[in-house]
């Protein structure tokens, strides 16, 4: 009998990482991360209903924890800029975004 592939085992994997990779851009992270866990769910669903049918579980298990990773990270992230934003308010934001700019070209 010849084992097939789990279906959105591979592009669980792709979101995981983009999850990962785009998790400091505004929560922009939080979608490919949730649609890769919904993703993983189903796939998980059809693993445990038939494992001997499908070889690839390790790659959905990663991609998985990726998209865990990566939605723990925005959550953080913006949990972070909320913070800074009811502390710091409007004004105190673009005088540290000014901050930092100085403080880059005083570097280069």
């Amino acid at each position: 009998m010849s084992q097939n592939k789990l279906p959105n085992a591979t592009a669980v994997l792709v979101l995981g990482i983009i999850s990962i990779i785009s998790c400091c851009c505004y929560g922009i992270g939080l979608v490919p991360g949730i649609v890769g866990m919904v993703l993983a769910s189903k796939d998980q669903k059809e693993y445990l209903a038939n494992p001997e049918l499908y070889s690839n579980y390790s790659n959905l298990k990663v991609g998985r924890i990726l998209c865990i990773i990566g939605i723990v990270i925005c959550g953080l992230y913006l949990c972070l800029m909320a913070y800074m934003w009811f502390v710091l308010g409007e004004d105190g934001m673009r005088e540290l975004q000014m901050k930092l700019e100085e403080m880059q070209r005083a570097n280069q």
